[in-house]
């Protein structure tokens, strides 16, 4: 724990290592009942990686993550944070060095943004220069403006800032663990989508160990290194790497529980960048026809692809186009959808069904062609090893 007069709080070149966290056999029982909370819950997150629980109403996946802090106490096993256990530690002190955020979020709403951020430092007797500096460096960590957002309350801020604002505070004394508890149940979809892309990139600088709670499985899958499904009763059908879970279910209760489309989500967890294209012939107006029929024949198409000076796709050529000495501006089709890089295997497949063809040219971030995507090659990429699918912060790019 930081002391009062201890040095300013680490940059992002020299944070705290992230701390690893184990459940063994971590049990609750509540009086009165027979069925236990959480059964001898047994897994272990590793350092840095985000560990999503995710099951149904009453599976015990909150109760699980509140045992962390002690918010509820275990009836049996252990919990270790870094190998020491929380049974060890008196509640207070353990949560001060845990950071939480919730659904509600739970900001004050009679203090400014400032002062919520501050309210763990504060306890811990921090000076006022070092808090101030530590606000204004995570306000601008979770892309807010300091001078405009410090002094502000929370009734002046939308639902997405005020959950950043709650994010915020969760990382005011640069815990080594996060709980996260449904923190983005809240918001409408298109926020939603945004603030978790917002903390992947954050969790992919800050790199913490963080236990996430939530009901819904697409969430899990794009957020977790790895994925606990909790039951009825709180026991652990299975915890793996979401790629794994999706194409190895263990169990039936697991099977159903990803859903029928669980290839589809798979696909949700790949980028065109990741797979190898189709090599496209790339022809040019008045290029020699004899060059463009040497290309087609050395690509992986029957038909070559007309581009502009930046290798920028235009269309499809016909036969026609190549009829003559030199290659006319000849169409078949448009050069439609333009696939990105950095595109979802899963929004590039519905863009190939929506225009009703099997492939599209792919581009990189200038717009020139870098290849072709297909449904084939779409394909293939379902049977792609779980072990080279990325997956969490990992899985996320700067353009997103």
């Amino acid at each position: 724990m930081n002391s009062p007069d201890s040095a300013q709080s680490p940059g992002p070149s020299a944070r705290p290592p992230a701390a690893t966290l184990e459940f063994r056999k971590a049990t609750k029982r509540y009086p009165g009942q027979s069925d236990a909370a959480v059964d001898e819950l047994s897994l272990t997150v590793a350092s840095g990686e985000i560990c999503v629980l995710v099951g149904p109403s009453g599976c015990g996946k909150t109760t699980a993550m509140r045992m962390v802090n002690r918010m509820i106490d275990i009836t049996d096993g252990d919990i270790l944070l870094d190998d020491s256990s929380v049974k060890e530690r008196r509640p207070a002190e353990l949560r001060r060095d845990i950071g939480y955020a919730i659904q509600q979020i739970g900001l004050f709403p009679h203090l400014s943004i400032a002062d919520n951020i501050a309210t763990v430092p504060r306890l811990l007797g921090w000076p006022k220069d070092r808090i101030r500096a530590r606000v204004d460096e995570l306000l601008e960590l979770v892309s807010l403006d300091p001078a405009e957002t410090r002094d502000r309350y929370p009734g002046q801020l939308s639902g997405g800032q005020r959950q950043r604002i709650g994010v915020a505070r969760a990382l005011a004394v640069d815990p080594p663990l996060m709980l996260m508890d449904e923190p983005f149940g809240a918001i409408d979809p298109i926020n939603r989508e945004r603030l978790q892309n917002e903390f992947l990139r954050l969790q992919r600088e800050i790199r913490k160990t963080i236990v996430f709670v939530t009901h819904d499985i697409d969430e899990a899958i794009k957020m977790g290194d790895r994925i606990a499904v909790l039951q009825k009763g709180g026991k652990l059908a299975q915890y793996a790497p979401p790629a794994e879970l999706l194409m190895y279910p263990d169990g039936r209760f697991v099977e159903d529980f990803v859903g029928a489309d669980r290839a589809l989500k798979r696909l949700a967890l790949q980028r065109v960048r990741d797979i190898d294209l189709w090599k496209a012939p790339l022809v040019r107006v008045g290029e020699s026809v004899a060059e463009a029929r040497a290309k087609v024949a050395d690509s992986d198409l029957p038909y070559p692809l007309l581009v502009d000076g930046d290798g920028r796709p235009i269309g499809w050529l016909s036969e026609r186009a190549l009829a003559g000495e030199r290659v006319e501006d000849i169409r078949r089709s448009q050069a439609e959808p333009v696939v990105e890089l950095d595109d979802v295997l899963r929004d590039a497949l519905s863009d190939l069904l929506q225009h009703e063809t099997q492939y599209g040219p792919v581009v990189d971030s200038r717009g020139a062609v870098a290849g072709v995507l297909s449904v084939e090659v779409i394909g293939h990429a379902l049977k792609a090893d779980p072990d080279d699918v990325r997956s969490g912060a990992d899985a996320l790019v700067e353009e997103d």
